[in-house]
């Protein structure tokens, strides 16, 4: 399924603002098809609780100035491991290096199709 441009905006502000924290494996996949409750999921992770909560506090911040959006439902911010922010059309998962690596959602959503972030700096984004 393509992509709506107001979901690839929401990827695109939200993948720059992570990058700008310094997130780390920055990705993002269409899971349209696939869950029919949102049409994409992006990922991102940090070294500590504390990036992580920066990394969430970037994004909503940008998505609210640039986008005019506010998520429709935030769980995790307190333990600072694993934030989920939920736009409806999108999902970020904000998640600490380890628990990325043990939930391995990359790996279980791996058969959905990569979407194409923008020029992520010095950091690596996978794709």
């Amino acid at each position: 399924m393509a992509l709506n441009e107001h979901t690839r905006s929401i990827i695109e502000v939200a993948a720059r603002a992570a990058d700008g924290k310094l997130a780390e494996n920055i990705a993002a996949v269409d899971v349209g098809d696939r869950l029919g409750i949102t049409d994409a999921f992006l990922m991102a992770s940090a070294e500590t609780e504390r990036q992580v909560n920066a990394v969430v506090d970037a994004i909503e911040k940008e998505l609210s100035e640039e986008l005019d959006l506010k998520p429709a439902r935030r769980e995790g911010q307190g333990e600072g491991r694993w934030v989920l922010l939920d736009y409806l059309d999108v999902v970020i998962h904000v998640q600490h290096q380890e628990d990325r690596e043990f939930y391995a959602l990359d790996r279980l959503w791996s058969d959905c199709p990569a979407i194409e972030l923008p020029d992520l700096g010095s950091r690596d984004g996978a794709a």
